[in-house]
């Protein structure tokens, strides 16, 4: 019996695709995937020794950028040693209960991204808008209660995915990894309630998240045009600069993936991967470089780091 015609209940095995229509130059996608993720390890993990050796970077915002640079590396192990196995050696096979567990990973290191994405902006819009009330604001129990919500709410949103999806009976993903959508587009059965599902936790993590994220910068930024020198104000747009760059870089490429996937039928399925690898792969690369360069404390800290390894 034929791989591709699975018949039982659900599948005992998914197969994933890759890129479909570029199978031939899958080697070089995976030379492009492995560098983008050496880039990734190397500075995520620097950035979590840093801040976790360094006393002076113990602070509520230093902590939730260890806490990205710790999800962002959960988040590459997830997904890019199967994707490698499939551009390098073909290696398309993955169980299901494996290709369940990494739906579940992949989405909850997402909807925790967008979460602590939020929670930075929180914290720059204290910062800059109530300083004097800072320290009584954004206190230890506060990060230790947003930091249970960031754990708890995937839990929510992600488990009945991996419900819905047993009723499929497909075995074959057209991605490179174990996504919900690419899932749902192949499936034999009513999808209507896995779309519903779908939009629900795309409105509840990209729309509310967005919009309280951007109200927080455009408070911002009205506080910080009323500063009254010209130093203060550049000060602390650059402190804004780097979770700036990364928010736009994040949810730049999440919608463009979201859209092409829902509503772009006449776009190539392979641009459709392709935007869906760089979602989850680019914005982990640039999270440590931005907050290395644009951080004046981090870049000490690091060249301290170095010297002492040398």
């Amino acid at each position: 019996m034929s791989v591709y015609n699975v018949t039982s209940f659900y599948p005992t095995f998914f197969i994933l695709v890759g890129i479909p229509g570029l199978q031939d130059s899958q080697r070089w996608v995976g030379i492009v995937v492995c560098l983008i993720y050496i880039i990734s390890v190397i500075g995520n993990v620097t950035l979590v020794v840093v801040i976790s050796h360094s006393h002076s970077l113990h602070g509520p915002m230093f902590i939730f950028l260890m806490l990205l640079a710790s999800n962002d590396i959960l988040l590459g192990i997830s997904i890019v040693p199967k994707m490698l196995s499939i551009f390098f050696s073909g290696s398309r096979l993955i169980l299901f209960d494996v290709c369940l567990v990494q739906m579940f990973f992949l989405h909850s290191f997402t909807i925790i991204e967008s979460g602590l994405l939020l929670s930075m902006a929180f914290d720059r819009y204290v910062a800059i808008c109530k300083p004097l009330r800072y320290s009584s604001i954004v206190t230890s129990r506060l990060i230790v209660k947003i930091i249970v919500m960031l754990c708890v709410r995937p839990v929510v949103l992600i488990v009945p995915y991996l419900l819905l999806v047993k009723r499929f009976k497909t075995n074959i993903i057209s991605h490179s990894y174990c996504e919900h959508m690419a899932m749902v587009k192949l499936a034999d059965v009513d999808i209507r309630v896995n779309s519903t599902w779908g939009l629900l936790v795309a409105f509840v993590v990209v729309g509310n998240y967005l919009l309280f994220i951007s109200l927080s910068y455009g408070r911002i930024f009205q506080a910080v045009y009323r500063l009254p020198s010209t130093e203060a104000r550049v000060k602390a747009f650059n402190t804004c600069t780097p979770h700036i760059c990364v928010f736009l870089s994040f949810y730049t490429l999440g919608i463009f993936s979201f859209l092409s996937h829902r509503y772009g039928k006449h776009i190539p399925s392979y641009i459709h991967i392709i935007l869906s690898d760089l979602y989850l792969l680019v914005p982990p690369m640039i999270n440590p470089l931005m907050y290395g360069m644009k951080t004046n404390l981090i870049s000490e800290h690091v060249w301290k780091l170095l010297i002492k390894t040398m």
